[in-house]
Formats: structure tokens, C-alpha cells, sequence
């Protein structure tokens, strides 16, 4: 397992930049990328033979082809993909402008579909390999008002990432979506979170989980992302891995939350709706 070769998106901070740093320890090849790679850099020391840091644009096609093609001469292969790279979102789903919410898509979702799209080539050719995209407990879960927008881009990575575990199947590929919880890391900070500009003071409810989350989440998260990247590393390592990887124990919490809701919510209306067969 140690000669495959990673590659890494939004590792400049967080939990990218925890799994890259681990990753590293434990003898992997990595090749990471960020929207400015002297600072990827500059986050990780260590050397050209083991690491490679990339500077990519996830919404240019191009750009990402280059950076996977610049993998592959690098180190001769790509082996487990990443797709880390994300920003969050915060206001009312009435609050947020059709710019907004696109620009997330195009992040959350769009960037990780030209990264896949670019990779599986290499990755087909040689019939072995991992994708791992990270969505979120958001992304299995959607009640947290304030974060529709984000839960919604994050839900279709889970999608997607579901669809895509059962069409590599037949070359030998795997695909995990992850659902992490609350960490330790600046995702609820102003580099990371994004707010309406034009917040409506009507919405005081998405105000108060807003502050919630800046104020008093915000540092306080029991989640340890250095914790996390083993269980990465660890998942990957298996001979069969899940489709589905719930991170933290909130995590769980909040999924089996939603899992007795949705059982709740088909029992209430299964004599109507299981009887509307023709």
C-alpha cells in the first residue's frame, strides 16, 4: 500500500492538509493541490521524491487535467483520489442570490466531477484505485436551517458518489463518500464560510444557528481532523471499503437521527402512498 501515490485536493488547511501530512509520515507518495501551491508548500515540508504540490483551478477543465497528468509523470501513477476541496455556505435558501448558490455547486460539486472525470482514465487503464469524496453529515442530513444551499451541494455528492461506486465496480475501482461531522478545523471561519450578502433580518432563526456556529461551534469542535486522515488511510487500505463512511460520533448521532425520521415519516403515509399502483 505504500507506493500508491495520492492525490489530495483543498489541502492547504483543514482536513486536506491533515490527511496529506499523515499520509506523508506513513511513507505514501501525495500530490495535493491548492489555488496557490507556495502555500501548500510552505504547509507541508517534505521533499519532490515524496510529495507534490499543485497549483489547480477545480473549475478548469484544463487545469485539473494538467495537474493529474503532472501526477501521473511525476511518480508513474495515481492510485487513491481525493476530493477535499469545499466551501461552506451559510443563509436562508429566500436570502441567497442565484450567483451564490451556483458558485457553491461549482465548487462542492462541479470541481470533484472534473477531478473524477479527468482521473478515471488512469485509473480504469491500470483496474485499481479509490475515490473518496468528502461530503458531509449535511450531505446525508439536511436539517440545519440557515445551510440548504450547502446541504444540497453536499447531498449530491453523495449521489453521485453512490451512482459512481456501481459503475467502476466492473474495473475494479472503489468510491466512498464521506459524511464528517463537527471538526477541529477553520471551516467555520470567514476563509472557509460564506454569508449572504443580503441577509433579511425576517430570518432570525438562521441568524441565531448562524452565530451558533461562528460563536460557539467555531474552535470548539470535538471532532479531530489528524484522528479523521487515519481513519482515511485506514478505509483505503481495505480490500473491500464501504460506499458510505459516517466520521465522528456526531456524525453517527445525526444520521441516525434522520434515519428514524425518514422510517417515521413512511409509516405515517404507507397505507396512502404504497396503495397507488395502477
Amino acid at each position: 500500500m505504500k507506493s500508491k501515490v495520492w492525490y489530495v485536493t483543498g489541502a492547504s488547511q483543514g482536513l486536506g492538509l491533515a490527511l496529506v501530512k499523515k499520509l506523508l509520515a506513513k511513507g505514501y507518495r501525495v500530490a495535493a493541490t491548492s489555488r496557490k501551491a507556495a502555500e501548500l508548500e510552505k504547509a507541508v515540508d517534505a521533499g519532490k521524491d515524496s510529495f507534490l504540490a499543485l497549483p489547480v483551478n477545480l473549475l478548469d477543465e484544463s487545469s485539473v487535467q494538467q495537474s493529474i497528468a503532472d501526477t501521473v509523470g511525476h511518480f508513474g501513477s495515481i492510485d487513491v483520489v481525493v476530493n477535499n476541496a469545499g466551501y461552506g455556505m451559510a443563509g436562508a435558501l429566500e436570502e441567497l442570490t442565484d450567483a451564490e448558490a451556483r458558485a457553491n455547486f461549482d465548487v462542492n460539486v462541479f470541481g470533484s466531477l472534473n477531478v473524477i472525470r479527468k482521473a478515471l482514465p488512469y485509473l480504469r487503464a491500470q483496474k485499481s484505485g479509490h475515490i473518496f469524496n468528502i461530503a458531509s453529515v449535511g450531505g446525508f442530513t439536511g436539517g440545519f436551517p440557515g445551510f440548504g444551499i450547502y446541504c444540497a451541494t453536499k447531498f449530491a455528492v453523495h449521489g453521485f458518489t453512490e451512482s459512481l461506486a456501481h459503475e467502476i465496480k466492473e474495473f475494479g475501482l472503489f468510491a466512498t463518500v464521506v459524511f464528517p461531522g463537527y471538526f477541529r478545523t477553520n471551516f467555520l471561519t470567514s476563509s472557509s464560510l460564506s454569508t449572504p450578502k443580503n441577509e433579511m433580518p425576517e430570518y432570525t432563526a438562521v441568524r441565531a444557528v448562524q452565530s451558533t456556529h461562528t460563536d460557539q461551534y467555531n474552535g470548539q469542535q470535538a471532532g479531530d481532523p489528524d484522528k479523521a486522515a487515519d481513519v482515511l488511510i485506514r478505509t483505503a487500505e481495505m480490500q473491500q471499503p464501504p460506499i458510505h463512511l459516517f466520521l465522528g460520533a456526531d456524525s453517527y448521532q445525526f444520521s441516525a437521527a434522520k434515519i428514524d425520521l425518514v422510517k417515521k415519516d413512511m409509516e405515517a403515509l404507507k397505507e396512502w402512498a404504497a396503495a397507488t399502483n395502477i
